[in-house]
């Protein structure tokens, strides 16, 4: 498989990674994805940039052929590579409603590559923890308060998106906590953010949830 990514043609831009990766979904090729999380460890930084790729696209189309790999994406958020670092963060993202123990097991190691990521780390972090919340009390009763402090926090320009981001595991029982948490951000968005904020306000006004 390795022969079919984006480095090993000669190319630079992503499109064969991304054509692997609706290759693989498409035909479930279970066997074909195990070679490339191996391509995850190639001493090439181009083959490993490539597989991770690969990876969270296939993540983006099913997310339970790449599920079993919690792990190994887990292992990559303390790479010296930033490119694996928010590749893995990304693949996580898309895996965390379907396989929240392994992550929730190692919540500290998420929120340590959150607390000193790059901006796409952090970016999907935000979906790694919405997908934990939404997965059941035993995941929010920790990490939604991590949700909370970041909306609290982070840069208005963030906001908007985080709170999208988020949005996917609001609840009825949540919901109260999130909307104050915006309103109190509200004053210091831009015209564009706060259309976006007051869009999930008005879902939240509206009952309707996800």
């Amino acid at each position: 498989m390795l022969e079919k990514l984006s480095y090993s043609l000669g190319r630079r831009d992503e499109e064969p990674d991304i054509e692997l990766a609706v290759e693989l979904t498409e035909t479930k090729n279970r066997r074909g994805i195990k070679e490339i999380v191996e391509g995850l460890g190639d001493k090439r930084e181009q083959i490993a940039n490539d597989c991770i790729k690969v990876l969270y696209e296939i993540g983006y189309r099913e997310p339970s052929l790449i599920s079993d790999h919690a792990g190994v994406f887990l292992s990559l958020l303390t790479s010296r590579n930033n490119r694996l670092v928010w590749g893995a963060m990304t693949a996580l993202s898309t895996i965390a409603s379907i396989n929240p123990e392994m992550i929730f097991d190692k919540l500290d190691l998420v929120i340590k590559a959150y607390e000193k990521g790059s901006v796409i780390t952090v970016d999907s972090s935000i979906s790694v923890f919405a997908g934990l919340v939404s997965s059941g009390d035993k995941y929010a009763k920790k990490v939604w308060p991590v949700i909370i402090k970041h909306l609290e926090t982070c840069r208005p320009k963030e906001v908007a998106q985080h709170a999208e981001r988020a949005f996917v595991c609001v609840n009825e029982k949540n919901a109260g906590v999130f909307k104050k948490t915006l309103e109190k951000r509200l004053y210091s968005l831009s015209e564009p953010q706060l259309k976006r904020v007051n869009k999930l306000l008005k879902k939240i006004d509206g009952k309707k949830f996800g």
